[in-house]
This record gives C-alpha cells, structure tokens and sequence, in this order.
C-alpha cells in the first residue's frame, strides 16, 4: 500500500465529513423556527438523527417531549426531555415500528397552537417506519428490492404505499398542529418528497408508478401488499414547513477544498453520480489511467449515490465495490488511488464507511490467491479489502449526505 497517499486519503475523509456534520446547518435552519403558544414536540428520525437532535435541544431549551429513532450504535449519550431508540437499517426491524408507534402517540391529539420540530435525515425509511403489512413481508420486500439494484427513488415510492407514516401520512397524523421540519439530504437533487420517504411532504410518485416498479423489478408480494400499490398518497399538506440543511454538493466541496490544501490540482466531475457501483469504480479508475502522465498532483471528485445489483452471496456495501472495481484499472499506474464512502460512516451492511484501492491493491490480491473479478461477481469487496488494509471504517459520524468518490494522482 502506498502509505502517503494512504495518509492524504484519511485525511480528505476526515476533512471532508468534519464540514458536513448537522450542528450548524440545524441551528442556522433553527433561525426561521417561530413556534406558537403550545407545545412543542421533537421528532428526529435517521442515521444522523442523534446529532440533528442534540443540536436543537441545545438551541430550544425547554422541549415539551421528544423522541430519537437512529441506527444501532448511533445513539451517543442522553439528551435532556428526550428517548432515543435504536433500530434496524437497511431492513427496519421491530424496534423501528415500536419507536415509530411511539412518536406517533406522541403527535397525536395536539392542537394548532403546538408545534412539531421535525428533524429528518437518510436512513428514515428503514428507522422511522410503522407499517400497513406484516413486518415480515415488509423486511422481504425491502431485500428484495436492496437486491435488485433499484435506485432510491423507486425503492421509495414502493415503501411510501406501505407505511402508515410515509408519503406525507405523518404530516397528517400531527395535523392540525404546525410541522416545522429540518431535512439532510441523502438523495440527489434533494427531493423532500422521497428523502427517508418524504413523511412530512407531499407526495409526487403515483400509484401507477409504484405499480411499474413492482412489475419491473419483479416484487414477490402478497394481493394485499400489491393492493395497497394502489392507493394514493397525500398530494397537498397546508401544515408544513421544511428546511433542507445539508447536501451531497456541500461533501464534495469540502472534499475539494480538503484536497487543494493537499496541493492537488481539482477537477470536479459531477454531483449526480447514479449508476453501477462496479462501472463507477472502472470510470474512475480509467480516469487515471488517461491522467497518469500529466505530470501534475490531480484529484478527480465525484458524488451522488451508486447501486449493486447483487449476484453474489458475500459481504460488501456500494462504495467497497466501486474501490475494487477501480483496482483493476489502475494496477501498475505509479502513485495513483481511489477511494469512496458513504458520510454517514456505514456502506452496506458492514462496519465501514466506504473502501480505499491504489497502484499495489490488485498484485496484492493476487499474492493472497484473491481474483478481483471472481470477488465482484461474488458482491465480496470488503473480504477483498480486509485482506489489502484497504476498508475505510470511521464509525457512526453524525451526518448522511450521500457519498463521495475521490481519485488522486500523487
């Protein structure tokens, strides 16, 4: 492994997640917050939930009654006036539909002088979720469609129709009281309808749109469940206010700027990256090997949010893939590498946050007996990683805007 560059890629990582915790986008949002002469409830659901929340009730003081609902091992310590629950994601689990219920008792019955302090990030849709089905079915079908290599926006108009909180269903669960809410977006372009399933927002998907997705993607579920696909959502809400505070655009700006105190030269490529994980990481790998004698220290940034289709039965999340992917390419390239991770410090189902190659990455998987492509096809990036010190693990950071990709040539 090629140690310096190793070193340069740490710290853009540190950098660039450090720019983009929620602390100060929440209170500067907290700004515009007015609320009437009644209670004011907190609601923060997602994987920077904890963060989001800690940084409100320092700014509000008194809270009325509060409640968390973030990702196992999220949870950093107590916060006054409020219970913190931790549960399941990718797959919502038990613990997201009792918390869920709970923030929904605690909505209910207010009146239009109180006021709901909604704090939502990416992860919502698993976290914050009671459902219309059996959870069971509800756990499949959210396999399935991880396994299908569906984007975000459809797995979230399929989950919208199921749930008795998405779609904009938890807006009207709070009405009539005022829903002031605080969005971190994990999604491209910001959709607020679809961002952890968009539960305070009008819904913009259809029901003919959820249908196609279904049929697509070839859903196994039962005549209920597809019934339900029917059902329209929530298109007008007059109880709303929300404030997006955080985006991927801000990550790769501030992994840009992390990389031009480097002395690297920044060539910025796009903020909308959707594609395959595996063709990602050979774009970019190809990217280097066009650059390698330029004779210049270069960074290549890229974000947005790739997908897997998954084939194989190992262990990995969409940023390790993209990493190894990019190995093939640039085996041999002197001083090159790739790196890639989610912000919110997890990829997949795994402990890390994203995956780092370099020039040294595929000769050292071939010492070990290791084939890059045989462990793409088997979806084993982070075995494959493990074995070259190449897994990116930062722990849970407090905030999800999306994911960065970084190539640099030393």
């Amino acid at each position: 492994m090629n140690e310096l560059l190793r070193k340069d890629a740490d710290q853009i990582i540190k950098e660039a997640i450090e720019a983009v915790l929620p602390d100060e986008a929440v209170v500067k949002a907290l700004k515009a917050f007015t609320p009437k002469d009644g209670k004011v409830i907190l609601v923060a659901a997602g994987k920077a939930a904890w963060q989001m929340c800690r940084a409100a009730e320092r700014v509000i003081g008194h809270i009325d009654g509060g409640i968390v609902i973030t990702k196992y091992g999220h949870v950093m310590g107590d916060i006054p006036g409020v219970t913190c629950y931790e549960a399941g994601h990718p797959v919502p689990d038990e613990n997201s539909f009792i918390a869920t219920e709970k923030a929904i008792s605690m909505v209910s019955g207010l009146s239009q002088e109180d006021t709901v302090l909604f704090l939502l990030s990416g992860g919502g849709s698993a976290l914050f979720e009671a459902p219309l089905i059996p959870g069971d079915e509800l756990a499949d079908i959210t396999k399935q469609l991880l396994a299908s290599g569906a984007d975000i926006v459809e797995m979230n108009t399929i989950r919208k129709r199921l749930s008795k909180v998405k779609g904009g269903k938890f807006a009207k669960l709070c009405y009539p009281a005022k829903v002031f809410g605080i969005v971190l977006s994990d999604i491209i372009g910001d959709p607020l309808d679809m961002i952890a399933s968009g539960p305070a927002y009008p819904d913009t998907s259809t029901c003919k749109e959820a249908l196609h997705i279904a049929d697509k993607y070839g859903l196994k579920m039962s005549e209920m469940t597809r019934e339900l696909l029917k059902a329209e959502t929530p298109k007008m809400l007059d109880n709303i206010e929300m404030h997006i505070t955080g985006s991927v655009k801000e990550l790769c700006n501030a992994a840009k700027n992390s990389c031009e105190r480097l002395g690297y030269e920044v060539v910025f490529l796009t903020d909308q990256l959707e594609c395959e994980a595996s063709e990602a990481g050979s774009f970019m790998g190809s990217i280097l090997k066009s650059n390698c004698k330029a004779g210049k220290k270069l960074a290549f940034i890229a974000g947005g949010e790739t997908v897997v289709h998954i084939k194989g039965s190992g262990k990995g999340g969409r940023n390790q893939e993209l990493a190894l992917s990019a190995a093939r390419k640039i085996a041999g390239i002197k001083n090159a590498c790739v790196f890639s991770i989610g912000s919110d410090g997890t990829d997949g189902p795994t402990d890390a946050a994203g995956g780092y190659v370099d020039s040294d990455t595929a000769g050292a998987l071939k010492a070990a007996g290791l084939g890059i492509e045989q462990m793409l096809e088997n979806n084993d990036a982070y075995n494959a990683l493990k074995e070259t010190g190449g897994l990116i693990i930062t722990g849970p950071t407090g905030t999800n805007v999306n994911d960065v990709t970084v190539a640099l040539l030393k």
